[in-house]
């Protein structure tokens, strides 16, 4: 058996500071925790294919979050986002189960290297299975490549190496990621667009530029809906350029007669508070409108952080006033933790 973790770290995108300010920045956390979960196999295809070759991916695979985030805590090296750990059947001559770790790191980090490591062995030292660490740098600094940790003392010598890939690298490959008809090769241009695009007109050209692709690609109907989500929650725009865009993705949609693509979020809960309110003012109906912004809230919650934060959730939400689910819902735009929007309640 082998361990594969995965871990988003760092700030993984950066968006000008004209565009956005401090209560608009944009949650990077629940897009990649999503995509890793639901695009694994896919994402080492693209990214660690040689391992990819060696996973018996018909055998399925078993996430274990809770346990990584126990031994990060443990580890007392700073914020992780999107941390996964999963179970996945080796079959590299020697066929056994094992744990495999993946680290997406959004920064240079000096001591990078040095924390793969510590979380290496920790995971070697509770498991006591085959650990296989790779790590994804999504940072905008061409010398930053941390791949090896050496220590050597007295005679005493250490090296772990580990598989990297470098983001950045495919920057000069985007013609090739848009003619891959790997799935996650969407969720790669949409962080390339999100990291390096500073200018918000050509992020939302871009955007629209990947909402087209998604309908000429024939994808099932739940799978361009799942990237279509990821990518909206990746690259995000001012709030008039992003009405614009969302106009724009409508007409895309009655073009391609695909009307189940752009049900974005942001879009959605706008609307449907402005119409709450409306017909609580028409009909008072108070009762209606406030089972409406908890189904609402629920459904946000499980699609941001999964459908064991939304169970455990429940209760609070169907027991919350308007009010109190109004401001859930403004929160949960920007939330990177479920304890994000029910702060300080």
């Amino acid at each position: 058996m082998i361990l594969i973790g995965l871990a988003w770290t760092g700030t993984s995108f950066e968006m000008t500071q004209t565009s956005h300010t401090d209560s608009e920045k944009s949650d990077y956390d629940s897009p990649w925790k999503e995509a890793l979960e639901y695009y694994l196999e896919h994402a080492m295809a693209l990214l660690f294919p040689q391992i990819h070759e060696q996973i018996d991916w018909s055998k399925g695979s078993h996430f274990r979050d809770k346990e990584l985030q126990q031994i990060i805590r443990d580890a007392d090296s700073g914020r992780r986002y999107a941390d996964k750990l999963v179970e996945v059947y080796a079959d590299d001559g020697k066929p056994t189960w094992i744990l495999l770790h993946v680290e997406v790191q959004g920064e240079p980090e000096k001591k990078f290297a040095e924390r793969m490591f510590t979380y290496h062995y920790r995971l070697y030292d509770r498991y006591q299975r085959d650990i296989v660490s790779v790590a994804v740098l999504t940072d905008t600094s061409p010398s930053f490549r941390s791949d090896t940790y050496r220590y050597e003392r007295l005679g005493c010598r250490l090296e772990f190496s580990f598989p990297v890939a470098k983001l950045l690298d495919w920057q000069q490959r985007w013609a090739e990621l848009e003619a891959d008809l790997n799935p996650f090769a969407c969720v790669v241009l949409a962080q390339l667009a999100a990291k390096n695009e500073h200018d918000p007109h050509q992020r939302k050209e871009v955007k629209l530029g990947l909402t087209r692709m998604l309908l000429e690609r024939g994808y099932s109907k739940d799978e361009t809906k799942e990237l279509m989500r990821l990518i909206d929650w990746l690259i995000q725009l001012p709030e008039d350029l992003e009405e614009a865009f969302i106009t724009e993705a409508h007409e895309l949609e009655e073009d391609y007669q695909m009307p189940y693509v752009t049900s974005f979020e942001r879009a959605g809960i706008k609307k449907g508070r402005q119409e709450g309110r409306q017909e609580g003012l028409q009909e008072g109906r108070q009762e209606g409108r406030q089972e409406h912004a908890a189904e609402t809230l629920l459904r946000l919650i499980e699609r941001k952080f999964g459908p064991t934060t939304k169970e455990a959730s429940r209760a609070r939400v169907e027991h919350a006033e308007f009010e109190e689910l109004e401001m859930w819902l403004d929160r949960i735009l920007d939330a990177e933790r479920i304890e994000d929007v029910f702060a300080d309640d």
